[in-house]
């Protein structure tokens, strides 16, 4: 097709038993102020009626459906696949379960335009609940005292976003609220398939390292967060701790991160892998990469064993002394309080 014709937008749909969102999803597409877009729906051998609702969109010329004869067991397998497909200059990964303000790709495709150099373009995002209600909005799990920067629209320099923000958490937590440059995804290697939960967090670290990144605080993403979303049902911490290790390790290698920064982040992570190792149900082998990463970021690890080791071995001795207590013993007051409600990545159940 002559380039004339190419679409400047790839908006790439990929989808496994999300048909009750589908709709939603993809009208608030076609319904963009800005039209100058390909729709690629993709379905990863769904077991609903995600497919009965695409194919209705089939007529529309700007649709086209991919189907896959078998599962892929991996949404950046099916991310891959679908900037593969993509003909335009930018790209728009559209979660299925997700949705979108009228005006989403006009304001981001004006950051792209204005700039070369940016390789992201996102914004802020509103959290909607299993009701369909709007929760809050939806920010970087980075420090309470860095979250006013994210009120405001920037644009900064890659690299230094990842020395001081993507070694502690992901910026991009959806992504439906980003649009993207493809020769920067390709420049990167697209998302990393070994990963299951993280390959997102790697893959907009890379692309930063490529240039800068431009933010609206504008929020027009819905971001939907449910028992069906791919962290809805992950439980093994030991598996989230590893990737997490994995892609700071990563991000460190590529950008020297602000000693306030690898502070930061060297202590929330002692939390997970201190409880990795301390338990049973973890593989020596995952123990071994595990502490491998550890090694790499921590210059001082064993200082931070400490305090995470106790919390263990509190929980533990707790959930035992419930155990021997009759089935109605009033609670302690003294209760421990939940390693996920101290924002510990525990794996112990």
């Amino acid at each position: 097709m002559p380039e004339s014709n190419m679409p400047t937008v790839s908006v790439v749909v990929p989808n496994y038993n999300h048909a009750p969102f589908l709709r939603q999803r993809v009208d608030t597409i076609l319904a963009q102020t800005f039209q100058d877009f390909e729709l690629i729906l993709l379905d990863d051998c769904s077991t609903d009626e995600s497919r009965v609702v695409l194919r209705e969109y089939a007529s529309d010329p700007r649709v086209q459906l991919d189907f896959n004869e078998a599962n892929s067991g991996s949404t950046f397998k099916q991310w891959n696949k679908g900037v593969r497909l993509a003909r335009g200059k930018y790209i728009w990964l559209a979660e299925s379960d997700d949705y979108a303000d009228p005006r989403f790709l006009e304001r981001l495709v004006a950051l792209l335009d204005a700039d070369p150099k940016v390789m992201i373009a996102y914004c802020r995002s509103w959290r909607v609940s299993d009701a369909g209600k709007l929760d809050e909005f939806v920010y970087p799990l980075v420090d309470a005292a860095d979250l006013p920067r994210w009120l405001a629209d920037f644009c900064s320099d890659g690299t230094e976003e990842c020395r001081r923000y993507f070694v502690i958490a992901n910026l991009v937590r959806n992504a439906s609220s980003a649009v993207f440059r493809k020769v920067g995804y390709e420049q990167v290697g697209g998302a990393d398939e070994s990963l299951r939960l993280c390959g997102d967090w790697k893959l907009w670290a890379g692309m930063a390292l490529c240039g800068s990144m431009a933010y609206t605080s504008e929020p027009l993403n819905y971001y939907r967060l449910h028992q069906g979303s791919v962290w809805g049902h992950s439980r093994d911490g030991a598996l989230e701790t590893a990737e997490v290790l994995h892609v700071v390790r990563w991000v460190t290698e590529r950008a020297k991160p602000t000693e306030a920064a690898r502070e930061r982040t060297c202590e929330r992570l002692s939390q997970g892998w201190v409880m990795a190792l301390m338990s049973f149900h973890v593989s020596l082998q995952k123990k071994k990469s595990i502490l491998r990463d550890v090694r790499s970021i921590d210059h001082h690890p064993m200082r931070r064993v400490l305090g995470p080791a106790l919390t263990n071995v509190r929980m533990k001795i707790r959930r035992q002394w419930r155990d021997l207590l009759p089935g109605d013993t009033p609670k302690s007051p003294d209760r421990v309080i939940s390693a996920d409600a101290r924002g510990i990545k525990g794996v112990e159940k």
